[in-house]
Parts: C-alpha cells; structure tokens; sequence
C-alpha cells in the first residue's frame, strides 16, 4: 500500500514530478477522455513493468533502452487495437496521444528506475501506483476543465458503443460560469498553473508548521 500511495502522492507523475503533460493537457476536455488515457497507461505500465521485471537479468545493459521501448512500443500497441475495433469514438478522441504513450517519459523512466532493479511484486505496485497518480491528475484537471468551461460532466460518451448508453450531465452552473476559455490550450495551461500554485502553497505551508 505504501508503494501505491507514493506513486498517487509524493512521487505523483503530474503534479509533483511534472511527467506527461503533453497528453494531460491535450485530452483533458472531458472527464471521460481523462479517465481513459489514464487508464491506457496505467494498463500500459503495468504489463511493462511485469515483462521488464521478469527479463531484466537477460537484457545486456547496453541494449536495455531499445527492449525497453519495444516492450512498451508492443503494449501501447496492442490497447491502441483494442480501443480502435471496440471504441472507434474514444480511439479518435485520444488521437496522436495514445501512440505517443511509447515515448512518455513516465512509462520509461518506471521502467528503468522501478522495473529493471526491483522484484515483480514492488514493480506491478510500483506501475499501479503511479498509474493510479496519473489517471487522478487528468480527472482532476479535465473536471475543473470540463466543468468551469463547458458547464458538463461527461462520463460515458465514447464508450457508448460499449455501454449502448450516454452519460454525460448538464450542470446549471452553465451559464453562470462561461469560461470556455478553459477548453482551449491557454486554458489547459492555466488550469494546470492554478492547480501546481495551490498544492505548492498546500506542501510550503505543512512543510512551515511542521
């Protein structure tokens, strides 16, 4: 649990090591993109560090990084597939962000620093960890996003072709709040700033009274 809490608190890939934003900040519209491409690399991370961990005493140290990419290149791969015959509307929202899982530095950088030193056990929770932190990242980002900007909460809306069923929520706060600007790039920018600002004050604060 202590492995899994780090990877969602103190080393959380967002909001603390400031890992993967390109995509945290492309497909945060909507809460229902955010959840899964946090889900994709949660996925992603979790049978990547399962095979690197098994194999890493067979890998020569100076050939680790391209296996490495392989194995991830393969993964990414394959949930790029399976959202494209399952959810066709999901696969288009996410676009160029799901193959660009292959280089995001958060899955390679488990890999190389959890994965290929630590036993299988501490690297799957070590990837669900971290996975976990990042897929909370996006949902909070993309619920101030969503929310404040276009007054909705979607939650099924791509995977309806799954579920045979819409979910998406309008709020009365629509016309109240109309700050579309933060569904555009300034706004997924400004949105993260605020966010940084707030749990930085939250972290110098408790860091001060302690």
């Amino acid at each position: 649990m202590k492995t899994i809490l780090n990877g969602i608190i103190k080393e959380n890939p967002v909001f603390v090591l400031l890992l993967g934003l390109c995509p945290a900040l492309a497909v945060t519209t909507t809460i229902e993109n955010a959840f899964m491409m946090g889900f994709c690399v949660l996925v992603v991370l979790f049978f990547s560090n399962l095979i690197v961990s098994i194999i890493k005493k067979l890998v020569p140290e100076n050939v680790k990084i391209p296996v490495y990419i392989l194995i991830i290149g393969t993964f990414v791969t394959i949930v790029e597939l399976l959202l494209k015959k399952f959810i066709p509307g999901l696969y288009n929202s996410l676009s160029i962000y799901l193959p660009l899982i292959v280089v995001n530095c958060i899955v390679l950088g488990r890999a190389l620093s959890v994965a290929s030193k630590e036993r299988v056990s501490r690297s799957l929770l070590d990837a669900i960890g971290v996975g976990l932190g990042y897929t909370l990242s996006l949902i909070v980002i993309a619920s101030f996003r969503e929310i404040l900007g276009g007054g909705t909460i979607t939650l099924i809306d791509g995977l309806s072709s799954l579920t045979g069923f819409k979910l998406i929520l309008t709020l009365p706060i629509s016309n109240l709040f109309p700050f579309s600007v933060l569904l555009t790039p300034a706004g997924a920018f400004l949105t993260l700033g605020l966010i940084l600002g707030v749990i930085n004050y939250v972290r110098r604060d408790k860091h001060e009274s302690n």
